[in-house]
């Protein structure tokens, strides 16, 4: 479709769907349609989003529209987009409206707003989740692709897994926040909602970059999420700590999630999980909410009667915290940080649950100070620790309620978390969003390394799960693809080497046999160091693959074969490790 049909037909699908609470502010429909036709006119069709319908949470500036962070008392006009949305606009992108939030992004729950409570996509009863309520819904009804929250303790996923959709919060840094209204200006982060990963990380990677306008924008290298390593391992919370309050389907909905975890060929390891649940304590009993109060202590000021009571109830006790209170919990964060530091030296990334339940709107007007906290066990930690995460569908309950998980990985490693997400909500088979229709073939993965990349093939004991796989890693290193050499080599098992490694020669052309490898890509520093510690008699060379390929990886010194065992019928080092395994046991 071209992009003046595509904008028309989601004008259709907003009408269609009717919830007025779901956007603050929508944008004229045939105002959106002449930009739709002077891109077409324009040509580019090559860019990355072109006409690509967005909605923006209303708490980030998109010119042409005003900016109420769901108060309208707070309104203005901003002159210019924010750095996150000129970014979508320079990628061919449309924004179509502003969508309702829990006032100023404080709440998870998406009932905090004079504009009403979005209905949830999947069963009107249930909260939307928040604060990014709208965003979400509008991506779940199918109205729009893309669409932008924030996330400070869990809005760019809450509302995700509540809605069946995928939620990415990106480290911190790596998308500007110039232009948004801050809830936590330190912790704060520009999110995506969209119905598979793959839609989600074509958002990102137009957006994220540094920013001299944001003072929190950071340069982090945006790797490519691809293929994930065999063996990469997952960590989930040892049984005593797997919080769900009394909610059976969710708990027996993760552990399904665990084992589909196991079954795609990732490694369960299980984590003392209490210092994150401490941590996220820190996020609304510490010092943290004087930045909500900042944000808003104007307002505070002049108009208390217009913020929401609930929204007023959790800010005003900002003003509080003293100096000595500051210091204190920002030193008790950096020993929680180091802790996480030991906690990922035993795992690649976290496996969580999303939400550990779900509460009809009526139950989070009773009691919405403690059933707003509870849905946040899983997410208030995270930005306080410096990590990225990806929320994704896991199941569908018997009673019809979506339950999503969380990857979560250290800040830098977005691709790491995608690259996991995009297999196994694939895996899952289930319908995207509130559709009822399938997720389309995941595309077709890039065994091509990125600008700045160098590929190099691993044949032994650097293959994914393998003792010396953490070197790779160490690196930054990412897997591209498993395949095989040219039919022209021979695989030895070297004696005495420590831990067990092969040696792979090549041979006169037909004298060999075709042997399994994978091929990672380091960039170009990283390949520098793992190349510099390769000791004899391995070396690096050519290799060329069974598609004629070739690629850098590694040899073995001829004279060092000599007596060792020729393995090559094996077909690669893992398999012989396994046939002797089991000729052992």
């Amino acid at each position: 479709m071209r992009p003046a049909e595509t904008v028309a037909r989601t004008f259709e699908r907003i009408r269609a769907h009717d919830d007025p609470a779901l956007f603050i502010s929508l944008r004229d429909e045939q105002d959106a349609i002449a930009e739709a036709k002077a891109l077409e006119a324009g040509g580019a069709t090559d860019r990355p989003l072109f006409g690509v319908p967005v909605a923006v949470k209303d708490n980030i500036d998109a010119e042409g529209f005003p900016t109420t962070a769901a108060c309208p008392a707070f309104s203005y006009k901003p002159t210019r987009d924010s750095t996150a949305v000129a970014r979508l606009r320079r990628a061919g992108a449309i924004v179509i409206g502003k969508t309702n939030l829990d006032q100023f992004a404080t709440g998870l729950v998406g009932v905090r707003s004079p504009y009403g409570v979005p209905r949830n996509a999947i069963n009107p009863e249930l909260v939307p989740g928040g604060s990014s309520s709208g965003s979400a819904v509008a991506v779940a009804a199918g109205l729009v692709p893309l669409s932008l929250g924030t996330d400070t303790a869990g809005s760019g996923r809450v509302p995700a897994g509540l809605n069946n959709i995928v939620g990415l919060k990106p480290s911190l840094g790596l998308i500007s926040t110039a232009g948004v209204v801050p809830a936590c200006r330190s912790l704060d982060c520009v999110s995506v909602f969209a119905l598979t990963t793959d839609d989600a990380w074509a958002a990102l990677a137009v957006m994220a970059g540094p920013d001299a306008a944001d003072p929190y924008s950071r340069a982090r290298p945006l790797k490519p999420a691809g293929a994930f390593a065999r063996g990469t391992r997952l960590g989930v919370p040892i049984a005593g700590q797997r919080v769900f309050f009394g909610d059976r389907a969710s708990a027996a909905a993760y552990e399904q999630a665990i084992a589909r975890a196991v079954a795609l060929g990732l490694e369960i390891v299980e984590v003392d999980i209490e210092p994150f649940y401490e941590t996220a304590r820190l996020l609304y009993e510490g010092p943290w909410v004087a930045e909500r109060y900042i944000a808003i202590k104007s307002l505070l000021a002049s108009s208390p009667e217009s913020i929401h009571p609930v929204t007023r109830e959790i800010i005003v006790p900002g003003a509080r915290p003293s100096a000595v209170d500051a210091f204190t919990a920002f030193y008790k964060l950096e020993a929680l940080r180091r802790v996480r530091d030991v906690t990922f030296r035993s795992v690649d990334a976290l496996l969580l649950p999303t939400a550990p339940t779900s509460y009809t709107v009526k139950q989070v007007l009773a009691d919405p100070i403690q059933l707003n906290s509870r849905l946040g066990t899983y997410t208030n930690f995270v930005n306080l620790l410096d990590l990225c995460g990806l929320a994704v569908p896991a199941a569908m309950r018997d009673d019809g309620i979506p339950f999503g998980v969380t990857l979560l990985a250290p800040g830098g490693h977005d691709g790491l978390v995608a690259s996991i997400g995009r297999a196994f909500h694939a895996d899952t088979g289930l319908p995207m969003g509130a559709l009822r229709r399938p997720q389309p073939p995941l595309a077709a993965l890039s065994s091509v390394p990125a600008a700045g990349e160098i590929a190099i093939a691993v044949v032994g004991a650097h293959l994914s799960g393998m003792p010396l796989n953490g070197e790779l890693k160490a690196r930054g290193a990412r897997l591209l693809e498993e395949t095989a050499t040219a039919p022209d080599y021979r695989l030895y098992a070297l004696a005495a080497s420590n831990p067990p490694k092969p040696g792979l020669l090549r041979v006169a052309q037909g004298q060999g046999s075709a042997i399994a490898l994978e091929v990672w890509a380091l960039r170009a520093e990283g390949f520098g160091e793992f190349v510099a510690a390769i000791p004899p008699p391995m070396a690096i060379g050519t290799l060329r693959l069974a598609d004629g390929r070739t690629v850098k990886g590694f040899l073995v010194e001829a004279d060092a074969v000599s007596g060792a065992a020729d393995i090559s019928s094996f077909g690669g080092w893992r398999n012989y490790l396994a046939r002797t395994k089991a000729a052992a046991g």
